[in-house]
């Protein structure tokens, strides 16, 4: 089939989210100017660079997450595994803004080093992130669209040290989950390494 994304697919759901796909999750961390905490997955987020490491998270709306990221300057980046799972999804849930997703999901919360938002306990490895962009996106036609893109550098990383086998973060011991598109994610667990040409030549 061939569609033009203006025109509609014909299909019950929208297949674009499950073509670009596994994607990390990005289960972001926040504090508001009242030092509230705030916990909340988001789909659309991935590593854009290396050297100086960043990540990048995009809200629908101007939703907790960006407004207190755009606000404070800082976000925290936790890792969602299996175990949990069920609290990452928990965290979903639309509820007031007072109240912060870490007691309504009952999870644990451990101090962050150099941000003020605290991060997620028993995630295996999260990242301290300050704001370096804080963007909306707009249309070909130059229309605003109330999607947000924040783009935080990487400040401090925290990695459980019995995740780090052989000098590597090993991710099929994380048990690390990955969103799929529709309601459907994944667990890495079929890892294997590819040389690259350069690799080999050398």
């Amino acid at each position: 089939m061939y569609y033009e994304s203006g025109h509609g697919h014909g299909l019950p759901h929208n297949p674009f989210k499950a073509i670009i796909a596994p994607r990390p999750i990005g289960w972001i961390s926040t504090v508001d100017s009242s030092g509230r905490a705030n916990l909340a997955p988001y789909s659309f987020f991935n590593a854009v660079s290396s050297s100086p490491d960043m990540i990048a998270f995009t809200s629908e709306g101007l939703k907790d997450s960006a407004r207190h990221a755009r606000d404070s300057g800082e976000f925290v980046f936790n890792l969602v595994t299996m175990p949990l799972l069920d609290k990452m999804n928990l965290s979903s849930a639309s509820v007031a803004s007072d109240i912060s997703e870490f007691d309504f999901a009952d999870i644990e919360m451990a101090e962050s080093r150099i941000v003020k938002a605290p991060r997620v306990a028993q995630s295996p490895a999260a990242i301290e992130c300050k704001v370096v962009m804080f963007s909306e996106f707009t249309q070909l036609s130059g229309q605003p669209t109330d999607r947000y893109l924040i783009v935080g550098q990487v400040v401090g990383v925290h990695i459980q040290d019995e995740y780090i086998v052989d000098g590597q973060f090993d991710m099929v011991k994380a048990q690390t989950v990955a969103r799929c598109g529709y309601r459907d994610y994944c667990r890495v667990g079929d890892v294997f390494e590819v040389m690259r040409p350069d690799d080999l030549a050398q």
